[in-house]
């Protein structure tokens, strides 16, 4: 039998394990897109419910799961988040009204944790967390018909059979298959499950870890776009050249990114005929470039202390504003999911009433949402997510709100969320203008530019950790040396004869004279034929994203 205590220090265990293994959960994800979040995301979901059990103490576990359901859905980021706090709901119907629970019980629940999983996702995908958790409810059921009454048992027979789900991953999705990964929710899945089997084997809480809180992270953390973001400074300096190639050196630059791993982390060497770009981490800048001057000479050098950038940012960090719920007494209110103060500013202009900070690699949790909602002096509240993996939060935080009506228009990237808004008519009614913004959406194509996070392949490209991609809405396109070369290469992609409107929005790694310039030989080409607008997003993670309405 299992108490409301074991369950408590079951989902603690849990929460402690998935924390400690976040970073590899994240390195799993495999498109190049700094959006290897999954680790973070359910990690985050689950110690918002950790956080607040280690305050209970009680042996009822119908409240213990109660609270745990509650809690996680109001800290759920990311679609990955969303579904672990769909499945606890789950355990927590499932064990409403019972002081403790059997086996059986507990497998019923998943059960319904399982249904409701399913139930929540437009388009389920097999080879995903979604997997994993079938098939070890389906386990548990077949264990318990065979006659197996031990709780213990059961669950050690649903955590085997979630670990062989997790290896199948591969099979159902082929591009998991060709990365040589299984799938990153279904994994963070099997580490949780694992955390709670310790509790449940042996009453063995799994230690807490000592990785700094992701909470912290803001967009002030972020280094520059060359190198991914790294929550624990182990070295220094961030120390970035350019090397020109001398042509009679016959040396590879493999082995300069070989000698850099030795002295630093976050390496990252790119190159072509002409020059090798680098980027370390280190304690010895000056070691690191006396061996880039073994292939050429250097044309750029840039050497920051890290640890100071990272103490002047930490004071720069204003703490978060609590919005204060309010009665609804307008007609429409509106809120928009966005990160960088001019994009912030921007959907402000366009009549939102609050933007939540938020977007890639930085979802926003549930309770961010509803807080938002709720501070929405309005009757009816639209939700712009501007992130497809914001839109299940979004979904979820409807539930929460009783007193308003609450439409989620599922914008998928900035510049939808911008169209969504300049189509609100005041003279049309909510659902009219609700109708419009969804329709209108749908013939927006979206550019965005970026850096690959990690190395890969895709349509039969390899493509280099730090090299700038661009994507025609969520598709890889392109891969260039510069974001500028990027940018006009995917807006020949893009920008169809057809098109009326382009939105150019310039990120925090952008500076206005580049923007300008990038502005200008667009206008050129195409400024007879339809607006071209420049907006300075101060966006992280895009250099820029583009809007191409038709």
């Amino acid at each position: 039998m299992i108490n409301g205590k074991m369950f408590r220090d079951a989902v603690i265990s849990g929460a402690n394990y998935i924390c400690s293994q976040k970073q590899s959960l994240n390195d799993l994800n495999i498109f190049p897109v700094p959006d290897g979040d999954t680790g973070t995301n359910m990690s985050m979901t689950i110690t918002a419910a950790s956080k607040e059990l280690k305050k209970m103490h009680t042996d009822d576990i119908s409240e213990v799961a109660s609270k745990t359901a509650s809690f996680m859905l109001r800290g759920a980021r990311g679609n990955s988040g969303v579904i672990l706090s769909i499945i606890f709901k789950g355990f927590a119907k499932g064990l409403a009204g019972k002081e403790t629970a059997t086996g059986k019980d507990i497998v019923s629940a998943l059960g319904m944790g399982v249904e409701a999983a399913y139930g929540a996702v437009t388009k389920p995908a097999e080879g995903t967390i979604l997997t994993v958790v079938r098939m070890a409810y389906e386990e548990g059921v077949k264990v318990i018909g065979e006659g197996e009454k031990d709780t213990v048992a059961i669950w050690n027979s649903i955590v085997e059979a979630a670990e062989e789900a997790l290896e199948l991953t591969p099979k159902f999705l082929p591009v998991l298959k060709k990365a040589g990964v299984v799938d990153a929710g279904g994994k963070g899945l099997l580490v949780i499950f694992r955390g709670m089997q310790s509790v449940f084997s042996g009453g063995e809480i799994i230690a807490e870890s000592e990785e700094i809180n992701v909470e912290d992270a803001t967009t002030e953390n972020f280094e520059s776009a060359a190198a991914q973001f790294d929550e624990v400074i182990n070295f220094t300096y961030c120390t970035e050249f350019i090397v020109g190639r001398d042509s009679e050196i016959e040396k590879e630059p493999d082995e300069l990114k070989e000698f850099l791993m030795t002295i630093g982390d976050c390496v990252v060497v790119v190159d072509d005929e002409e020059i090798i770009k680098v980027h370390v981490h280190t304690d010895n800048p000056g070691t690191a470039i006396q061996q880039g001057l073994e292939y050429g000479q250097l044309l750029t050098v840039k050497v920051e202390n890290m640890r100071e950038q990272h103490k002047a940012a930490a004071d720069k960090i204003p703490e978060k504003v609590k919005l204060d719920p309010v009665e609804p007494t307008e007609e429409i209110g509106f809120i928009a999911v966005a990160a960088g103060n001019g994009l912030t500013e921007l959907f402000k202009d366009l009549g939102c009433n609050h933007v939540v900070s938020g977007g890639q690699s930085m979802n926003p949790s549930t309770d961010d949402i509803y807080e938002a909602i709720m501070a929405t002096p309005a009757k009816n509240v639209v939700v712009l997510p501007n992130n497809k993996n914001i839109i299940m939060a979004a979904q979820q935080a409807v539930d929460m709100v009783e007193d308003r009506k609450v439409y989620v228009v599922k914008t998928k990237t900035i510049a939808q969320g911008i169209t969504a808004l300049v189509n609100y008519d005041e003279d049309s009614s909510v659902k009219e203008n609700v109708d419009v913004m969804k329709e209108c959406i749908a013939d927006v194509v979206t550019g965005q530019i970026t850096f690959a996070a990690r190395d890969s392949e895709f349509g039969g490209k390899k493509i280099k950790e730090g090299e700038i991609i661009g994507l025609n809405n969520g598709r890889l396109c392109v891969c260039e040396k510069t974001p500028q070369k990027a940018l006009l290469k995917l807006c020949k992609e893009i920008i169809k004869k057809n098109a009326s409107f382009v939105t150019l929005i310039y990120g925090e790694d952008v500076s206005e004279e580049e923007a300008n310039e990038v502005y200008e030989i667009l206008s050129e080409k195409y400024g007879e034929s339809l607006d071209i607008s420049l907006i300075k997003g101060d966006q992280p993670i895009y250099y820029y994203i583009v809007g191409v309405e038709f």
